[in-house]
């Protein structure tokens, strides 16, 4: 079927449903074996239906994919809220980053979620037209660096770049479990603690402000 043309918005519910029945056959089935007619018959929608929301298969597979990035946003964003407060001021700054990494590397790198987006783009797949998880790469970054700014702002960090200092920081913590271990679920891997910590640590000698 032909992508360039436009497609419609059509019913949230039907969209929802066609989506958690792709969601669902390309993780039991994966992408080749999963056809439009088995998505359209789960979501109980015609097949004409699932072309007109989606265009074709692959574009299918790119909307979950973002809807599973979107739900992993959501939760970095409430840990940030829940941990990087304007309150920080009042506590061990160390104590505080190490907490928000400890609660990403649990609540949102030990979750069902990110699991499944790890399968998704990772495993079963190829490349996805618009570059898949790159379509959530920066938001989790950028919102970071947002809480670093504020916190130079208040004399507890001095980051000339607010957004380096969110790579660096990830890359020291979350970065370092990855390439070692191959995860940062630190739900399930006692191994992760350590490297958060001496990560949270590395970056304070070099961004904590004098």
């Amino acid at each position: 079927m032909p992508t360039t043309k436009t497609l419609r918005e059509g019913s949230t519910q039907k969209r929802a449903a066609i989506l958690t029945a792709a969601r669902e056959l390309f993780l039991s089935d994966g992408f080749d074996r999963t056809s439009v007619d088995a998505v359209a018959a789960r979501a109980g929608v015609s097949k004409r239906t699932v072309y007109d929301y989606f265009g074709d298969k692959r574009t299918l597979l790119q909307a979950v994919v973002d809807g599973v990035g979107q739900s992993l946003i959501t939760t970095i964003r409430r840990i940030l809220d829940d941990t990087l407060t304007e309150s920080t001021g009042a506590i061990d700054l160390e104590d505080v980053l190490v907490t928000f990494s400890m609660r990403i590397a649990t609540d949102m790198l030990g979750s069902a979620e990110y699991a499944t987006l790890q399968r998704l783009v990772r495993t079963q797949f190829g490349p996805l037209p618009n570059g898949g998880e790159n379509s959530m790469a920066d938001t989790p970054d950028e919102a970071l660096a947002e809480r670093f700014a504020a916190f130079a702002a208040a004399g507890l960090l001095d980051v000339p770049d607010a957004r380096l200092a969110a790579d660096q920081f990830i890359a020291l913590t979350f970065g370092v479990a990855l390439n070692r271990f191959g995860s940062a679920n630190a739900a399930e891997d006692t191994r992760v603690r350590p490297l958060v910590v001496e990560g949270v640590r590395t970056f304070l000698r070099a961004y904590r402000a004098r």
